[in-house]
């Protein structure tokens, strides 16, 4: 229900950017327009473009280059998940086939990179070098994080806190990105940019955290992925990492074999353990204190309907089932 409202409270908004989507997916190579209108038009949430929208609505913002900036944010992030789906051979995403299962994986990371480039072309048209830095920046980030990640995995040695490094910079980093357009637009000094940064970074922190917990707790009918990819992929999330700090020698010993060797033959076991453990839980908990970070960045922001919007946005994201 919170996400609906922020949906509505949005939605002539969103519309706007919806258009300058459709205008900006066009290309004369067929294959590439037929792949980016299938992953966008997949049912995101449009998270990263409505956290635009509402940052720039929080600083006052009057003009349209907001609605360019959110296209180009949602085009960096689908082109990540182009990408992430090759590289981890997923064949569902949203409840529906991946685009690297349905037009194979060659089209899938070239239409990608279509998306990266045009991304760049839509951000030198509104014409602020401010806005280039923390793109380019955040991209180049994103594609650490990626590598980071690819490397963590089968790994069962790495700490807590190289997985929350992985998160903050392959997920976070474009969170935190989308507020600070906002900001930028908005005009507002550094001290405001910084904490709208430190809003979206604590927050996509805290979402990426619910999606561990999600890939134990949910349903692929409702969460539209199959649940354990993680674990068979040999990535080590925070619920296993927990598991191994925590759990029984026997828990350990299952959870490291099902981390280094990609555990989805001995899901139902790590299952029971995740649920037995209290790894949930602590997860949540570790989600709630990055979304309090979050909510206490927003105390410079005036209060309007839109801070407003931000705060259920950051609430949202710990209580969400998908």
């Amino acid at each position: 229900m919170i996400m609906q409202a922020i949906q509505a409270f949005l939605a002539a908004d969103m519309q706007r950017v919806d258009a300058v989507i459709r205008e900006r997916l066009h290309s004369e190579v067929v294959l590439v327009s037929q792949v980016s209108e299938y992953i966008i038009n997949s049912g995101g949430k449009r998270l990263r473009p409505a956290l635009v929208l509402l940052s720039a609505g929080a600083m006052g913002y009057v003009g349209k280059h907001h609605y360019e900036l959110a296209a180009v944010v949602e085009f960096i992030h689908t082109a990540t998940l182009l990408h992430d789906d090759v590289v981890d051979e997923s064949s569902l995403r949203r409840g529906r086939e991946t685009a690297n299962a349905l037009f194979g994986n060659a089209a899938s990371v070239l239409v990608g990179d279509f998306l990266y480039s045009r991304a760049f072309q839509m951000m030198v048209g509104v014409g602020q070098m401010r806005v280039m830095e923390v793109l380019s920046d955040a991209t180049n980030i994103i594609a650490e994080g990626e590598v980071l990640q690819l490397m963590n995995c089968n790994d069962a040695d790495i700490s807590e806190a190289d997985y929350l490094r992985v998160i903050r910079y392959k997920t976070a980093k474009l969170f935190e990105a989308a507020v600070r357009l906002g900001g930028i637009l908005g005009g507002a000094d550094a001290a405001t940019e910084q904490a709208l940064a430190v809003y979206g970074m604590h927050l996509g922190t805290a979402f990426q955290l619910i999606d561990d917990v999600l890939d134990y707790s949910g349903d692929h009918e409702t969460i539209g992925k199959n649940v354990g990819d993680d674990l068979a992929e040999g990535k080590p999330t925070l619920p296993l990492l927990f598991l191994l700090k925590n759990g029984t020698d026997a828990q350990v010993k299952l959870v490291r074999h099902a981390i280094e060797n990609g555990g989805l033959e001995v899901f139902d076991e790590v299952l029971s353990a995740v649920l037995t453990s209290g790894a949930l839980d602590y997860t949540r908990e570790q989600a709630r204190t990055e979304v309090n970070l979050a909510l206490n960045a927003l105390n410079v922001l005036p209060d309007t309907p839109y801070k407003q919007q931000l705060i259920r946005l950051a609430e949202y994201s710990v209580d969400r089932a998908y």
